[in-house]
């Protein structure tokens, strides 16, 4: 991968909508050329997708809450089974030590999150401890990731 690859990459993370002219022009290339390496990125799995980012209080999901879940060890599969069914959790992450898991959740409010937390959170296979920790304002989110070496 080079500059032009890491600059393609830079843009298309910033806007994922820009047609292959403009991002040609903000690359230096013309569009033949940015086009291939496009297409190039996406089949080597350097570019994995393109999506929107929805602001969470449009659509209802406005109360952001991380959970920290202590699990048993011997139930993992079973328990990322049941974490990929519940729409509200909207990133997890398998950790290394203690907790066994982090999880971003995304609710109308704090009955919502109650709910949840009752029902499905703490019923979890394996789930031993659930520990919450309300999103008061976000600082810096996700954006894409640095391409630059």
């Amino acid at each position: 991968m080079d500059q032009i690859d890491r600059a393609i990459l830079r843009e298309l993370q910033i806007d994922g909508r820009l047609t292959i002219q403009e991002l040609a022009q903000r690359v230096g290339l013309t569009s033949s050329p940015c086009m291939r390496r496009v297409r190039q990125l996406e089949q080597d799995g350097v570019i994995e997708g393109y999506r929107a980012i929805v602001n969470p209080d449009a659509v209802g999901r406005g109360f952001e809450v991380l959970v920290s879940v202590e699990r048993d060890t011997r139930s993992v599969a079973a328990f990322e089974a049941e974490l990929l069914e519940i729409p509200d959790v909207v990133e997890a992450y398998r950790l290394m030590g203690s907790p066994g898991c982090l999880l971003r959740v995304a609710v109308a409010d704090l009955a919502a999150y109650e709910k949840l937390w009752t029902d499905r959170l703490t019923t979890l296979t394996g789930a031993t401890a659930v520990n919450s920790q309300i999103i008061m304002k976000p600082i810096k989110q996700p954006r894409g990731l640095p391409v630059d070496r």
